[in-house]
């Protein structure tokens, strides 16, 4: 197998159900096999690169794979009935600092990944939950202040209510570098009310790259 001039390898493909559901992200390698095997109902969006196979011992032509950036595929994977409304992503520090913008939600300033915390708002020692809903971006600084009070015990207040991100705005938050193309389509995906959505439309308005650092950075 080999790949086209000007491929980019580490570009992911962004995988659908039949209906247009977004389901998850996949490698170029899980991108051809799907295509070999005939599981791809239809393709959108831009083409990311083709792959070449082996040539044909009957008329000597070579075979090759077009893959596009957004692909729908027919059947079903097992652990992917979860697309529905009460679907709950998995928590954790990464697609957290994702969904805050890598802002600390207490004094208000981004920060790079590595000076931030997961902060749980309502402390865990007085019953809080380590939930979506619950837990809020922070520096260390602010984190550190407020130990383990409520924000209006230790005088904080948060600039953004915490929420629980649907299963599209989880496949965003997954994302390592998501194309306009593709941030389009989840975009249809994501409920108008959710401060994502007006948040990415901004940057796709703006022409702006959805890698993590254009969002987060």
């Amino acid at each position: 197998m080999q790949l086209g001039v000007a491929s980019d390898l580490s570009q992911q493909v962004l995988r659908t159900d039949v209906a247009g559901m977004p389901l998850e992200w996949i490698d170029y390698r899980e991108a051809v096999r799907l295509y070999h095997t005939e599981q791809v109902a239809y393709a959108c969006g831009t083409r990311l690169y083709t792959v070449f196979g082996g040539y044909s011992a009957f008329d000597g032509r070579r075979s090759s794979v077009d893959v596009s950036s957004i692909i729908a595929t027919v059947g079903h994977s097992p652990g992917h009935g979860y697309v529905h409304d009460q679907y709950t992503p998995p928590l954790n520090n990464r697609t957290l600092f994702k969904r805050d913008a890598n802002l600390c939600l207490y004094c208000a300033t981004r920060f790079p990944t590595g000076e931030l915390t997961r902060d749980h708002v309502t402390p865990l020692s007085q019953g809080g939950r380590d939930a979506w809903n619950n837990v809020a971006t922070a520096c260390r600084r602010c984190n550190n202040h407020k130990g383990g009070r409520t924000p209006e015990q230790a005088g904080l207040q948060l600039i953004a209510v915490p929420f629980t991100p649907t299963y599209a705005e989880y496949i965003y938050l997954k994302g390592r570098r998501v194309l306009a193309d593709q941030m389009q389509y989840l975009l249809a995906h994501i409920p108008r009310s959710s401060p994502l959505h007006a948040r990415l439309s901004g940057h796709l308005s703006e022409g702006n790259p959805f890698t993590e650092d254009a969002v987060s950075g």
